[in-house]
């Protein structure tokens, strides 16, 4: 007897997915850098902490907010959008009826199965139907605010921590050189894990986020050294 199983996929995840690698690797390489310009210019581990702790607070809530604001708007104009395809359902029904068979028949349903699954969609549920396959709305990729800033403002946490427990348990003497050597796995760890949550390909996943933030952290370094932090 053939054992069906049905495919898994990843795209449920994507919105949340999106916000917590962006969170993590900006919380890393964030507080990582901070901790870098700061050890550069001194030893002082109580200063190094506190600056890692200052930034982490005021980059989980900066993101949280940011990630908030910009998928509220897109959240609003989605609602927008519903709103106006309910009224042309109810001023004109027919013809947004029509519509839907139409973009059936662009998918390659020809025009009597494309009419057909059209009218039992609408007497089932029309505004479902459109949102779906017209405006491209679902369940599984709708804009959720709330969700979205609470997984960038965590992740950002989660991943800033590391470089601070880094400054807290390693010698200052070499903490520029640790950051950075750290952070490198870090971030191979967080490609990693963002490639296998969202089955995506490993290796790529893994040379996309060291590559960026080597380039990150060695324009961080540049920065500093122009403006006179020298590291020995």
């Amino acid at each position: 007897m053939f054992d069906y199983q049905l495919e898994k996929h990843y795209i449920n995840r994507s919105g949340w997915l999106r916000a917590a690698i962006l969170g993590a690797n900006d919380g890393l390489l964030s507080t990582a850098s901070l901790i870098i310009g700061v050890a550069a210019a001194q030893t002082n581990r109580e200063t190094v902490l506190v600056t890692a702790l200052a930034g982490l607070v005021a980059g989980a809530f900066a993101m949280a907010a940011g990630e908030y604001v910009s998928v509220s708007s897109q959240s609003d104009i989605e609602t927008a959008d519903l709103k106006r395809e309910a009224m042309e359902l109810e001023k004109m029904p027919e013809i947004e009826m029509k519509e839907l068979a139409k973009i059936y028949m662009n998918r390659g349903l020809d025009e009597k199965t494309a009419a057909e699954v059209a009218r039992q969609l609408h007497a089932h549920d029309a505004l479902a139907a459109h949102a779906r396959d017209e405006l491209g709305i679902n369940e599984i990729t709708q804009a959720q605010p709330f969700q979205a800033a609470i997984a960038s403002g965590a992740a950002f946490v989660s991943g800033g921590f590391l470089p601070a427990l880094v400054a807290f348990l390693l010698p200052m003497e070499n903490m520029v050189y640790l950051q950075y050597f750290f952070s490198l796995i870090f971030l191979v760890v967080l490609g990693a894990v963002g490639a296998k949550i969202g089955g995506s390909h490993m290796g790529k996943g893994i040379l996309r986020i060291v590559l960026w933030g080597t380039i990150a952290m060695l324009m961080s370094a540049l920065i500093g050294h122009l403006f006179g932090v020298q590291v020995d």
